[in-house]
């Protein structure tokens, strides 16, 4: 019996998550916090990963104690305090600031299918990785990434691409991430021993 399943996403143990959706064949590593955001089917993350406000498409791959969507403060007023905002935390018969946090829920993060974020990466708010971009380990991603495109160091900067652009364009086409279940497994060996274009010239058409 398979460990991830269609019908019940695998939720290790101290999870925090509200607002959120998860897809099937899904996993959140142990103390991870989630807060509104949709997680794709076959996208997981590792232990401690952080995500607020995102989007997170298919088969992605969140490595540990990386964050994507930080939250953020206000810079623009006289203090970027938590009592601005937290109000009744501090003060008697004050309201949260609900203005701020919808400000706040609206800068969403967006994560394409088949990207890899590596180990304690940061992907800022209202950033775009695209289908098949990799964010190298501790790189803090402050602008859209190209699709397959890897990325590294603070901020990061384009290190050279995953796939060349012609096989790029086509993986997209393929769009393999939706196919059904099924259809993954039986094409499972050739995910595991064809070079990218071969694996194209098969299965494309």
């Amino acid at each position: 019996m398979p460990r991830l399943s269609a019908n019940t996403p695998f939720i290790h143990p101290d999870v925090e998550m509200t607002g959120t959706t998860l897809g099937r064949y899904t996993e959140i590593g142990r103390g991870s916090r989630i807060v509104n955001a949709t997680i794709g089917d076959y996208s997981y993350t590792d232990r401690y990963a952080e995500i607020a406000n995102a989007e997170i498409a298919k088969f992605a791959n969140i490595a540990a104690f990386s964050r994507i969507g930080p939250t953020d403060h206000p810079l623009h007023t006289a203090s970027l305090h938590h009592f601005l905002y937290r109000s009744p935390d501090y003060f008697y018969e004050n309201a949260p600031d609900t203005a701020f946090f919808e400000h706040r829920a609206s800068r969403r993060a967006h994560i394409g299918n088949d990207t890899w974020i590596g180990h304690g990466a940061v992907i800022m708010p209202e950033v775009t990785l695209h289908d098949g971009a990799v964010v190298a380990a501790g790189a803090v991603v402050t602008r859209d990434v190209a699709p397959y495109t890897i990325v590294a160091g603070v901020p990061a900067r384009p290190l050279k691409a995953r796939q060349p652009q012609d096989i790029a364009e086509r993986l997209i086409a393929l769009a393999w991430w939706d196919w059904p279940h099924e259809r993954l497994h039986a094409a499972l060996q050739d995910f595991r021993t064809l070079p990218a274009a071969a694996f194209l010239d098969k299965h494309e058409g």
